[in-house]
């Protein structure tokens, strides 16, 4: 798999799932576009090298994506690929959850995927073809409690997918890729608002067939994969890369 000559541009990019998308598409001799709040994404683009490139941008606010996407063409003369990762979790329920939080996740989640979708398409029409993928979550088909926003924010997004690579067909092809439990720094700074983290680890372990969670690398490769020439005919699609989760129902067990 190789990436020579095309751009890949990556929300939330700098740490997480994101940063292992950066990695491997740089390692695969992408150019590297590295969207992100938090300055981390500085010092991965000097890590990776002169085809990194990383630009402090909050993708939910279209001034600033538009603004980055010019500055991936201007520097890297286009667009190919589109990895909307960026995203946050908040724990509320409906009746908990304030207008404020809602509209931070679904503008974090959602809207930022509509708008770099809406701002980097034109640019993979121009150079003939692009990839779309977005970062949703199993949670788009089950749900945990205490997950309103979240849960609602990723479904979303299979809608989102659907009609990108509807729209855009032949051209652009557009996938979400539904990750179960991922060790990212989101989900152990999510631990820590537990009494007993180590608990809670545990339980997201043992609920996986697998019987452990997920990497940002695994995410990353099969991002890397479904970008490349190799998965031409994937388009519209949710792929569930979660060890299991999800897909058992209680009954009885054979001695």
């Amino acid at each position: 798999m190789s990436f020579s000559n095309k751009t890949a541009v990556v929300t939330g990019g700098a740490k997480g799932i994101g940063g292992a998308c950066s990695r491997i598409f740089y390692r695969e001799n992408a150019n590297v576009v590295i969207l992100d709040t938090d300055p981390q994404g500085q010092r991965l683009a000097a890590e990776l090298g002169a085809r990194a490139l990383f630009l402090q941008c909050d993708v939910s606010k279209e001034a600033q994506v538009k603004a980055a996407m010019e500055k991936a063409v201007e520097t890297f003369g286009g667009i190919d690929i589109l990895i909307n990762n960026a995203g946050i979790q908040r724990y509320s329920t409906v009746t908990e959850t304030s207008e404020e939080e809602w509209d931070l996740v679904m503008n974090v989640n959602l809207k930022s995927a509509f708008l770099c979708a809406k701002h980097a398409i034109p640019q993979m029409q121009k150079r003939g073809s692009g990839v779309v993928i977005n970062v949703a979550s199993v949670q788009a088909f089950i749900s945990q409690q205490n997950v309103a926003p979240y849960t609602t924010s990723k479904t979303a997004m299979l809608g989102l997918t659907r009609s990108i690579a509807v729209d855009y067909a032949p051209q652009i092809r557009c996938m979400a890729v539904c990750p179960g439990t991922i060790d990212t720094p989101m989900l152990r700074e999510a631990f820590q608002l537990s009494p007993d983290p180590e608990a809670v680890y545990q339980e997201c372990v043992d609920m996986h067939l697998v019987k452990r969670i997920g990497t940002p690398e695994e995410v990353g490769e099969l991002c890397a994969y479904l970008a490349g020439d190799k998965a031409a005919f994937f388009t519209g699609q949710a792929i569930r890369i979660d060890g299991g989760l999800g897909i058992t129902i209680a009954g009885s067990k054979k001695e």
